[in-house]
């Protein structure tokens, strides 16, 4: 299974390449999914009309992996394992991580050094534009 980060569906939403175009392949195929916390950014992010329409038309399709006990669990792990190593990544950033690990996925990113630090952790990279 294929999670995707936000910065990701924001490049999808923009139309910005490459992301836009795996974006649409693994929608496509239905392979892709999200994270509630994606979800909450995206929604919180989404500012205009057309914003808000091309979120909520994209999280439509996309189907979000909660934070339930056991993803939560995980999250807190990574972020005291990154703390001990003075390199924490943001809370947003550790719960995203949590979710991914406890689903089994992959965190399709573009910002592969930022999580590249998180144990066990499977990403698929998106080159930057």
């Amino acid at each position: 299974m294929t999670i995707a980060d936000t910065d990701v569906l924001i490049d999808f939403l923009a139309g910005a390449e490459p992301a836009a175009g795996w974006v649409g392949l693994e929608l496509e195929n239905g392979h892709l999914h999200t994270t509630v916390i994606t979800r909450f950014e995206l929604l919180a992010g989404a500012h205009t009309k057309r914003q808000k329409a091309a979120v909520s038309t994209l999280l439509a399709a996309l189907p979000a992996l909660p934070l339930d006990e056991a993803a939560a669990d995980r999250a807190a792990r990574v972020r005291r394992a990154l703390e001990s190593k003075g390199g924490p990544i943001g809370m947003a950033d550790s719960l995203i991580a949590g979710i991914v690990l406890q689903s089994g996925g992959k965190l399709l990113t573009r910002n592969v050094r930022h999580f590249e630090r998180v144990e066990g952790l499977t990403l698929a990279s998106v080159p930057q534009p």
